[in-house]
């Protein structure tokens, strides 16, 4: 049974609110020793922004340190922490998360060691922080707090109880993952996509966000779209004015019952918007207006039912639209997941199912395949121990010409072998 850790090891910190606790925490971590680990809260689901509204800081000899992010906001200060540990290893768990909101504060990791990804890597079935820590350390966390409010203020004392552990297990979480990384050759493998997190781009904007509504399939009309689109940029707007994350200024539901039932009235209007607003004053006059200002439009002016896809097909038409593509998916993927389960790896991190479909959908010179596999794989971000562990493998399916299909299930009439035992009622 794992031990409940309930308390920090290293002792439970007081908040740091003021550029003195911050230089005081900064020459503690100076004089540690070894990686840094760090994690940060946000307040995903309450606030439109993803900044840190709390970040947590442990060093073996250096201590363990809570730091409002709000309250301490020089980034002259961050640059300094950033700059003091630039050739130190960073370890975080699931580090696309948190990344983003550290960058922001100013802390630009250039070592990294996250627990999520090397756990999936060596193989565990749950990477979780909690369940990693379980499985490897032997350790229960406590997990009650990871849904709430981190921008509330003051921060309860339990939260930051349950912050400092998240952090206190992880840099004897990074040298369990290790351990198993090296037993099973998989360490440099890890510290290739540990790099590549590092060397990728943010995402860019995402075209036409608004046509990501929950419940798009069901719009039928180009002016109820443009009804989704005007109010969608409203409610936007708003709570990026605000800082609340849009769902709560009303949700997608709400958005499209607007856009199809189309009240005539400010009041019919206010009753569907406040019955889900989490909100007290929201400006639904001015919405009402953008509503009615939408309905005057002019055909020419409604944007289109559906966007051209810039991108493949989906899989669902490649049987019809390319035959020789459809047979080189189904035994690529096959091939594929028959590796993952050699290496015991997701299939998804031996390599995305996206560059599978690159790779697939178009035909390549029969002299020339293993080079054709390789340059589409590294053109699509995938790490060199990628390239070497599917590419023998692909080869084959990419001379595909007919499908695989899948193995014929039993007839409903068929009865179990004599060998095989019925299950028990």
């Amino acid at each position: 049974m794992p031990e409940p850790l309930l308390l920090p090891r290293s002792g439970s910190p007081e908040l740091i609110i003021d550029r003195t606790g911050f230089l005081s925490a900064l020459a503690q971590l100076k004089e540690g020793r070894g990686a840094i680990a760090i994690d940060a809260e946000r307040a995903s689901g309450y606030r439109y922004s993803q900044r840190a509204y709390l970040i947590q800081i442990f060093r073996r000899g250096g201590g363990l340190h809570l730091i409002d992010p709000i309250a301490v906001s020089d980034p002259d200060l961050w640059a300094e922490m950033n700059l003091a540990f630039a050739d130190c290893e960073w370890i975080i768990h699931a580090s696309t998360q948190d990344l983003p909101c550290l960058r922001e504060l100013g802390i630009f990791p250039e070592l990294l060691f996250d627990t999520e990804l090397g756990g999936r890597i060596a193989g565990c079935e749950r990477v979780g922080l909690g369940p990693l820590s379980e499985s490897l350390l032997d350790l229960q966390l406590a997990k009650e707090h990871s849904a709430v409010d981190w921008s509330i203020r003051p921060l309860h004392l339990d939260w930051l109880t349950y912050a400092a552990l998240d952090v206190d297990v992880l840099i004897d979480l990074r040298d369990a993952v290790e351990v198993l990384l090296v037993e099973r050759g998989k360490l440099e493998w890890a510290r290739e996509d540990f790099a590549q997190i590092l060397r990728n781009p943010p995402p860019p904007p995402r075209i036409d966000p608004w046509r990501r509504t929950s419940g798009m399939h069901k719009v039928r009309d180009r002016m109820t779209l443009a009804i989704i689109k005007a109010l969608w940029y409203a409610r936007d707007e708003f709570a990026r004015t605000i800082d609340i994350a849009a769902g709560r200024i009303f949700n997608d539901e709400i958005l499209i019952e607007v856009a199809t039932k189309r009240p005539a009235t400010i009041d019919e209007f206010v009753k569907i918007i406040k019955r889900r607003s989490r909100i007290p004053n929201p400006p639904t006059t001015e919405w009402f207006a953008i509503l009615q200002s939408t309905l005057l439009l002019s055909d020419e002016d409604l944007p289109i039912l559906r966007t051209p896809n810039l991108g493949l097909p989906q899989v669902k038409l490649w049987k019809d639209r390319n035959p020789l593509g459809h047979a080189r998916l189904t035994h690529a993927r096959a091939a594929v997941i028959a590796r993952a389960e050699e290496l015991d790896l997701p299939v998804e991190n031996l390599i995305s199912p996206e560059v599978i479909r690159q790779l697939a959908w178009r035909s390549p010179p029969d002299s020339e395949i293993e080079r054709y596999i390789e340059s589409t794989l590294l053109a699509h971000g995938a790490r060199l121990w990628q390239i070497r562990e599917v590419t023998p493998v692909l080869i084959a399916p990419m001379r595909a010409t007919q499908p695989l299909l899948p193995p014929d299930p039993p007839a409903e009439s068929e009865t179990p072998a004599e060998s095989e035992t019925p299950a028990e009622e």
